[in-house]
């Protein structure tokens, strides 16, 4: 047995085979029955001709088959490839022939879509449907694309007997903030130590072994919601961090985000732990709470609040405690490029001055580089900006694009780093403030504004229902700030009014100098916001 995915999963369910494992809507499974369910796609997938090493696709809504073909996946030594449902033809062609896809796993509903870049995406082959009852197939596709259920409905439950590694590849698609999707590529056994548990993330101890790893599931069974989409990391790890501790996790089974129907989903199931990716679904969940709790939805079970991968505001933080006074707010920082970098619990009674991203004690892994010499910053330096780092168990690279590995994970005094691009600093207690990723920061006569911390102080006046921060040509400054708000009501707010309420955040050169009021901000389904769409806004 090695920290191999699979390896850690059948550890776990032969202990606790008669405990739920997921929920998703009406369907519910016990770790003996997803690991059955597992089998039988790791047997289809080598039945169409899936090996080791393989990509393979999955193009769904959260679903069951989801987490199923990703285990059964593993379970053979293949790689499931995570793809976005919201990508465009060019995307979603770039992402299947960029990542060497030879088989998909994908919801009916996008057979349209692989019809329309089927001739650009040669090397992909095999076709597998997720099919509702009574949902027909565009004609074109009935001879190619054969469905899920019927494949593995006819293979064995039983375990095969292929030869895992810790070794073994774990691959996943992140289209960032900006530019064209990227294949962060691990090995099993990096990415379990950075984001599936196998270190500890406040005391930085490693498990001895797989083994001890898989005996946390021995402990009192803690249910979990996690809403991100599958697609997206933070949803993968909070899932296969559930299923190496034991846990119960519940999956949102709603295709669009409604905060009503998760109080109501806490309140059913008794959900203890919630994972959430910052303020585009913090916000929502904050302004339904009072109802929630007027409408006497029995949410007391909810103890820990945890976001990932976004922004998670303060002044929205301070509405959850006000009606969950003892709920417990942890900031998880990092990135794909990264696993974990730092843990912030968050604690009402500290006063902020600057309003981004969080403030965390320093992991043994974790340090910040000098802009320049790439060389550690001592923790006595308070002023220099420089880049979060992490070292020791990091990634391989991006698939096929050596060049922007080389920038991304480099190697400085014999030990390897990764820095994706996010920028920090020490403060005088040795702790790091992150403050944004450097390729949107903002250059106004000579000083750097980080748009994180501009929408976090922007945020907090109570008509801002979301906010992007982008810099805009000015002859004067070189760049000056702009905000896209889309308000609570609608209706625009006066300048004067949003730069009053940013004193108590930020110094007066990072105030936004024009606005411009939008319907909707964009962002991706986990709540990552979309620069080059308000970009675009800025200078319509």
């Amino acid at each position: 047995m090695e920290f191999q995915v699979a390896d850690l999963f059948e550890a776990v369910s032969d202990q606790i085979p008669e405990r739920e494992a997921l929920v998703l809507g009406k369907k519910r499974l016990t770790y003996a029955q997803l690991d059955k369910r597992s089998n039988k796609a790791a047997h289809m997938l080598k039945k169409i001709g899936i090996g080791k090493g393989d990509h393979i696709g999955i193009y769904a809504y959260n679903c069951i088959e989801w987490i199923e073909v990703m285990i059964g996946a593993y379970k053979i030594g293949a790689v499931p490839i995570n793809i976005n449902y919201r990508y465009v033809e060019e995307e979603l062609a770039y992402l299947i022939g960029n990542s060497d896809m030879v088989a998909i796993v994908y919801q009916y509903q996008f057979a349209p879509l692989l019809k329309a870049i089927e001739e650009r995406t040669p090397k992909l082959k095999k076709y597998i449907h997720i099919k509702e009852s009574g949902e027909e197939l565009p004609k074109s596709f009935n001879k190619k694309s054969r469905e899920y259920k019927t494949l593995i409905d006819v293979e064995s439950e039983e375990r095969g007997l292929e030869k895992r590694s810790g070794k073994d590849m774990y691959v996943l698609y992140t289209g960032g903030t900006t530019g064209l999707p990227k294949g962060v590529m691990w090995t099993q056994e990096d990415v379990i130590m950075t984001l599936g548990g196998g270190i500890d993330h406040l005391t930085g101890e490693k498990f001895p072994s797989p083994e001890e790893m898989s005996k946390k599931c021995l402990a009192d069974q803690i249910t979990a919601l996690a809403l991100a989409p599958l697609m997206h990391g933070a949803a993968q790890w909070q899932a296969l961090n559930s299923f190496f501790s034991g846990w119960k996790l519940i999956l949102n089974d709603q295709k669009s985000f409604d905060a009503r129907y998760i109080w109501n989903l806490i309140s059913k199931e008794k959900v203890q732990n919630l994972t959430i990716t910052g303020d585009a679904m913090g916000r929502p969940l904050a302004d339904e709470l009072p109802e929630a709790v007027k409408e006497n939805t029995n949410i007391d079970s909810l103890t820990i609040l945890s976001s990932t991968a976004a922004i998670f505001s303060s002044v929205i933080k301070d509405e959850f405690l006000k009606f969950l006074p003892n709920l417990l707010i942890i900031d998880a920082v990092g990135s794909s490029e990264t696993g974990s970098t730092g843990l912030n619990i968050y604690d009402k009674n500290v006063k902020k001055k600057n309003a981004g991203g969080p403030t965390f004690d320093r992991p043994r892994h974790s340090t910040i580089l000098h802009p320049k010499t790439l060389i550690p910053i001592k923790e006595s330096d308070t002023e220099t900006i420089g880049y979060l780092a992490r070292s020791g168990n990091v990634p391989i690279g991006y698939y096929k694009d050596k060049k922007k590995s080389a920038s991304t994970f480099v190697e400085v005094e014999k030990t390897k780093y990764s820095l994706p691009g996010d920028q920090a600093k020490f403060n005088s207690k040795g702790q790091i403030v992150l403050l944004g990723r450097g390729s949107v920061s903002i250059n106004s006569g000579g000083e750097k504004i980080f748009p994180e911390e501009v929408e976090a102080a922007l945020k907090a006046h109570p008509k801002v229902f979301d906010c992007l921060v982008v810099g805009i040509p000015d002859k004067r400054w070189g760049e000056k700030v702009m905000a896209i708000i889309q308000s609570r009501d609608g209706k625009e707010i006066k300048l004067n009014d949003l730069q009053n309420s940013c004193k108590t955040y930020v110094a007066s050169y990072k105030f936004p100098k024009e606005l411009k009021f939008v319907k909707k901000i964009k962002r991706s389904p986990s709540g990552k916001p979309d620069y080059l769409w308000a970009k675009d806004q800025a200078i319509k």
